[in-house]
């Protein structure tokens, strides 16, 4: 499949879709919490997204999937399904991963929550990882390669003794939730496609404590660490431009992050 070159409107759509869903996780600061089961806030996503946002939750029917999100609860690499029985702990860290389209344009993005009490190491973790992804994004322009960001974010990570799980990684999004291309999280620096202004894709490292090797649970969906250790992620929908990167997915909190 070719790498799709978004145009003026498409961008614009994009932009919107990608305002709205900052929009969902600003609203889930204050009910992300201990005591809160996933599946609470789910519904609680698919309610605001539905009818505050007139917009459609685009994981909802994706590949079979029955939710609007993936709930990761610390030893959860990616793809965590919500239930009314797992309620958050207050030494737990959970990402929380959500798609959203408007317009015909679906955005993607994720944020690992910490809860109250998470030990030191699960902060350092949750924090190396966001670190890493704007690493990566950093690297953003045209001209640059693939194997740039995977470069950056391997390095960030790795220097900080974690390893970056391999058999999962960012993507091309737009019309569809995954379009070309595959956006790995570790390589080598001026390697791989080289970008050009107009594309989207997100960048979304999943980062272990321990080793890099996953497996999926009997549910088909749940990937967690083999070694049972903790995995924090985090992930943004990123355009390339004229002059270097836009994160359309950018939270209102981010934005000094954005231009450090």
């Amino acid at each position: 499949m070719q790498v799709q070159i978004k145009n003026a409107e498409e961008i614009e759509l994009m932009r919107t879709s990608g305002k709205l869903l900052a929009q969902v996780f600003h609203m889930l600061d204050d009910f992300v919490k201990e005591g809160v089961s996933t599946l609470d806030i789910n519904d609680k996503v698919e309610d605001f997204i539905r009818n505050t946002l007139n917009a459609r939750p685009a994981s909802l029917g994706q590949y079979g999937y029955e939710f609007v999100l993936n709930s990761s609860i610390n030893d959860v690499v990616c793809h965590g399904i919500p239930k009314a029985t797992q309620v958050l702990k207050a030494k737990d860290i959970v990402n929380i991963d959500i798609t959203l389209e408007k317009g015909g344009f679906i955005a993607d993005s994720s944020k690992t929550y910490v809860m109250s009490n998470a030990s030191p190491m699960a902060k350092r973790l949750v924090k190396t990882t966001y670190d890493a992804m704007w690493a990566g994004i950093k690297k953003v322009k045209p001209g640059a390669t693939l194997g740039d960001i995977g470069a950056a974010i391997q390095s960030l990570a790795e220097g900080k003794g974690y390893s970056i799980v391999r058999e999962y990684c960012g993507h091309g999004v737009g019309r569809e939730m995954h379009e070309e291309p595959q956006v790995l999280h570790y390589g080598k620096a001026g390697t791989g496609l080289v970008l050009k202004e107009g594309m989207t894709f997100t960048i979304e490292p999943m980062i272990n404590q321990g080793k890099a090797k996953t497996k999926t649970k009997k549910d088909g969906w749940t990937v967690v660490t083999a070694d049972k250790k903790l995995s924090a992620q985090w992930e943004h929908t990123i355009l390339v431009t004229q002059t270097g990167y836009e994160v359309l997915t950018l939270r209102q909190e981010e934005q000094a992050t954005e231009h450090a």
